[in-house]
């Protein structure tokens, strides 16, 4: 297959265009270029300096070490990204995480199963799809059944500026 010159003021030569065969071959090689360069995947198929993450996947791959492990808990910490932290916690029915205490800022996503979320203002009961912040106490998780969350957290709130008093004047 042949194309045109390149339109207005082109040179009007034509320049061999290839075919579809030869094309899918040449991204196919680009292609296995672009993934020799990258690094090795862990264990589970993920790479370290991937920054896209797949939630049902990183959501089963969790529930099975939770099911594997003794304490009946799992967790991928997968995103650090300055102050801001997200994990995919999993923990079998029955199985806790304790009281500890809160971040400055935190959500917790149910996305497979239901949790309890404990604090001392109250208990509160979750399904995958429900999102809540979390309290500013001190608080801990109990499956209700099998479960995955997604815990969103930001570690550091910069403080806001002092107020300044008086009036600026412009001397001249």
């Amino acid at each position: 297959m042949r194309e045109a010159g390149a339109g207005r003021g082109g040179s009007g030569t034509d320049r061999a265009v290839p075919s579809g065969a030869r094309l899918a071959s040449d991204v196919a090689r680009s292609t296995m270029e672009w993934k020799a360069t990258l690094p090795a995947p862990d264990r589970k198929g993920r790479t370290m300096d991937d920054d896209r993450n797949d939630l049902n996947a990183l959501v089963r791959d969790q529930l099975d070490d939770a099911r594997a492990s003794a304490h009946g808990r799992s967790a991928h910490f997968f995103l650090h990204d300055g102050p801001l932290r997200q994990t995919v916690i999993a923990l079998t029915a029955g199985s806790a995480l304790d009281e500890h205490n809160a971040p400055p800022a935190a959500s917790l996503q149910v996305l497979r199963g239901r949790v309890r979320l404990t604090a001392a203002g109250g208990n509160r009961e979750l399904r995958a799809g429900e999102i809540v912040p979390i309290p500013h106490e001190r608080h801990g998780l109990r499956a209700v059944e099998d479960c995955a969350v997604l815990l969103t957290a930001v570690t550091a709130v910069a403080e806001p500026a002092p107020a300044t008093t008086g009036t600026a004047t412009a001397q001249g």
